[in-house]
């Protein structure tokens, strides 16, 4: 018997789209996808810092993060790292219906996986964003020590090393992040979403 079977979807007397007239801008889900090392995190949070500045409501969901509590219970399988990007996929979902710009940072190695969460969204409201960073670069700036790790053994399944990552094949937005710096590839993602009208940029970009 299926668990779905007993239970429906209550539709709640707020609309997304009454959200986001309230907050002055689209909600939508920003998905950073990139090797360890490719500064994910790092941009995520900068271009949080922009759109917050420009009034924007907005969450970062970090992969290290989620680890502490809703995916503690996972480990770094392939079956797991899939689980792992299910639930943050389906609160992704939620968190956009609730009106918020949703930003990730996930290896999410995966396309499937990725791809099931933009399948979650409307059109148009995924946004993936490759970290393209080389291998070396990353290896370089691994503070962790995890890179090092791996070349030992001593952590299977890591991808770019024993595990594959398969890089976006049409990604909304490509960030050289091995080659340029952090506030050229923050303005480079906001730029975008003010191109496409998600959000209204009011603070200009320097020496713009």
């Amino acid at each position: 018997m299926s668990t779905l079977q007993n239970i429906r979807w209550h539709a709640g007397h707020v609309s997304r789209q009454a959200r986001e007239a309230q907050n002055g801008h689209r909600s939508f889900v920003l998905w950073f996808t990139g090797l360890s090392g490719a500064g994910k995190s790092t941009l995520a949070h900068r271009v949080e810092e922009l759109l917050f500045r420009d009034g924007c409501r907005t969450y970062v969901l970090d992969g290290d993060n989620v680890r502490h509590g809703l995916c503690r219970d996972l480990g770094f399988s392939a079956v797991d790292r899939q689980e792992n990007i299910r639930r943050i996929g389906e609160m992704s979902k939620l968190m956009a219906d609730a009106g918020l710009i949703v930003i990730t940072a996930f290896i999410s190695p995966f396309r499937r996986d990725r791809d099931g969460i933009r399948s979650l969204l409307p059109a148009g409201e995924f946004i993936e964003v490759h970290c393209d960073a080389p291998l070396e670069v990353c290896e370089q700036r691994d503070v962790k020590g995890l890179y090092h790790k791996a070349r030992q053994g001593a952590i299977p399944e890591f991808t770019g090393i024993s595990s594959p990552y398969e890089a976006p094949l049409a990604p909304e937005i490509v960030v050289h992040t091995g080659r340029d710096t952090l506030d050229d590839c923050a303005w480079q993602v906001v730029r975008y979403l003010a191109a496409r009208q998600l959000i209204t940029l009011s603070n200009k970009e320097p020496h713009a």
